[in-house]
C-alpha cells in the first residue's frame, strides 16, 4: 500500500510542481517583458514536459535505464492517440501549416534519429544526449525565430503576481518536481517488481498515463471550450522536446540503455505518427471517426504491451 500511496503522491507533485512553476516562470517572463508568444513556445512548453523530465532523469541516475526511456516513448505514443485522439472526438482537431509541413515531419524524424543512436551500440550515451541536446537547441532556436515572426498573445493572459509570490512557486514547483520525480520512479519499480513486471512495461503504461496529465487534462478541457484549433501543434511540440531535451538531458547526465523493446516502441511512434499525419494531411484537421480509430490503436497496442510483458 506504501508503495501505491508513494506512486499517486509522487504524480501529485510532479503535476502540482509543474503547474506552480510555470505560473511563476510565466509571471516573471512578463515582469522582465519577454513577449508572451516566447513564453508560451519556451517557459509553458517545457513546464508541461517537467514531468517526463523528472522522471527520466531520476531513473537514469538510479539506474533504471529502461523506464527512462519508456516513459518518454510511452508518453508520446500517448500523447498523440490518446490526448488528440480524446480530443478530436470532442471537437475536430485543426493543424496550421507550419506544423503540418515543418513540426509534424520533424517529431518522425527525431524519432528516427533516437532509433539510429540507440541502435548503434545499444545505448543512447553521453554523446548521443548531447547531440540530442544540440539539436533541441537549433529547434528552439528556430522556434523563437518563427515566434517573432508572428502577433504575439496579449500580455494581460499572463497573470500579474508580486515578487515574491513568483519566486515562491518556481522554488516550490522545482522542489515538488523534483521529490516527485524520486517518489514516481521508486514506487513505479517496486511495483513493477511485486507483479513480475518489467520496467519497460510499466514506463509505458503507468508511468506515461500519470506524466502525460497535464497535457491531457488540458487538451480536454480546451476541447470542451472549442479552443482546439493548436492542440495538435501544441502535442507534436511535447513530443519533440521529450526527445530531444528530456532524453537528451538523461543520457548526458547517465548513459541509458537502448533495448529491443525500445526499438519496437519507437518504430511504433514512427508509424502512429505516420498514421496521424495522413489523416491531417488532406483536411488539415482530425474528425472524431479518426480520433476513435486513434484511441482503438492505442488500445490495441497497450494490450500488446502487457502481454509481451
Amino acid at each position: 500500500m506504501l508503495k501505491y500511496i508513494l506512486l499517486v503522491g509522487g504524480f501529485f507533485l510532479l503535476i502540482k510542481g509543474a503547474d506552480l512553476f510555470v505560473d511563476g516562470s510565466s509571471a516573471a517572463a512578463k515582469k522582465l517583458k519577454v513577449s508572451p508568444l516566447i513564453i508560451g513556445m519556451t517557459i509553458v512548453a517545457m513546464g508541461t514536459s517537467l514531468p517526463e523530465t523528472s522522471v527520466s532523469v531520476s531513473a537514469a541516475l538510479a539506474g533504471k535505464n529502461e523506464l527512462a526511456i519508456s516513459n518518454v516513448v510511452g508518453s508520446n505514443i500517448f500523447n498523440l492517440m490518446v490526448v488528440c485522439g480524446m480530443c478530436a472526438l470532442l471537437c475536430p482537431l485543426k493543424i496550421n501549416g507550419i506544423s503540418l509541413k515543418r513540426d509534424f515531419p520533424f517529431s518522425i524524424a527525431i524519432a528516427g534519429l533516437l532509433m539510429l543512436l540507440g541502435k548503434l551500440d545499444g545505448s543512447v550515451g553521453h554523446i548521443d544526449g548531447v547531440i540530442l541536446l544540440i539539436v533541441f537547441t537549433g529547434f528552439l532556436v528556430l522556434m523563437i525565430s518563427t515566434a517573432r515572426k508572428q502577433q504575439g498573445a496579449d500580455e494581460d493572459e499572463i497573470k500579474s503576481m508580486p515578487v515574491w509570490k513568483l519566486i515562491l512557486f518556481i522554488i516550490i514547483g522545482m522542489a515538488a518536481i523534483g521529490v516527485g520525480g524520486k517518489m514516481v520512479v521508486s514506487g513505479a519499480s517496486d511495483i513493477a517488481r511485486r507483479f513480475g513486471m518489467s520496467d519497460n512495461l510499466i514506463g509505458m503504461t503507468v508511468v506515461a498515463l500519470g506524466t502525460s496529465l497535464p497535457e491531457l487534462v488540458t487538451s480536454v478541457v480546451a476541447a470542451k471550450k472549442n479552443e482546439v484549433d493548436m492542440a495538435l501543434g501544441n502535442v507534436i511540440g511535447s513530443n519533440i522536446f521529450n526527445i530531444l531535451f528530456v532524453l537528451g538531458a538523461a543520457a548526458a547526465i547517465h548513459p541509458v540503455a537502448f533495448t529491443s523493446l525500445n526499438l519496437i516502441d519507437s518504430a511504433v511512434l514512427i508509424l502512429m505518427s505516420g498514421l496521424v499525419l495522413l489523416f491531417c494531411f488532406r483536411s488539415k484537421k482530425l474528425v472524431r471517426w479518426q480520433g476513435a480509430i486513434m484511441l482503438l490503436v492505442y488500445g490495441g497496442y497497450t494490450a500488446y504491451i502487457i502481454n509481451r510483458g
